[in-house]
């Protein structure tokens, strides 16, 4: 039986051990969606902020009472830590592996005690967020730095 022998000419980036795969598409999914999540908090958190009215319910019917200013200004820091939490997944970081499964999921927590006064927006973003969660934590390790040939 002949031995396989290995060359790098003319290799491409899938021929090397420890490079990125096809499913690193997966990670920079996860980065995109946190993005657009950030941003629907940080729109969701301006709308609070800025015209409490718009909502379909008072902020007495939320499942956790609080006024719309408190909802608003925790919406808006969400979003803009989700949004910087996306461009480190992009670049491979691993502390914003860790702190995106953390934001998914709180953001999904927190839309859920949200779904009173906007429900699609919520259920929408909720289910953005589980996507987000799935693509990190199975595909996470796609784009470290180690993963990148030299």
């Amino acid at each position: 039986m002949a031995e396989y022998t290995h060359t790098t000419r003319g290799a491409t980036r899938g021929d090397y051990a420890g490079s990125w795969s096809g499913w690193t598409g997966w990670i920079i999914f996860a980065g995109v969606m946190l993005l657009l999540v950030g941003f629907f908090q940080a729109i969701e958190g301006l709308v609070a902020i800025f015209d409490d009215g718009y909502y379909l319910v008072g902020a007495d019917g939320l499942v956790v009472n609080v006024d719309y200013d408190v909802w608003g200004w925790l919406h808006l820091g969400f979003g803009v830590v989700a949004v910087l939490t996306a461009l480190g997944l992009m670049t491979g970081n691993k502390v914003a592996r860790i702190v995106g499964v953390i934001l998914a999921g709180l953001s999904a927590i927190i839309n859920l005690a949200f779904i009173a006064a906007y429900p699609v927006w919520s259920l929408v973003v909720i289910a953005v967020n589980v996507l987000v969660i799935y693509a990190i934590v199975v595909h996470g390790r796609e784009l470290q730095r180690d993963n990148v040939p030299s």
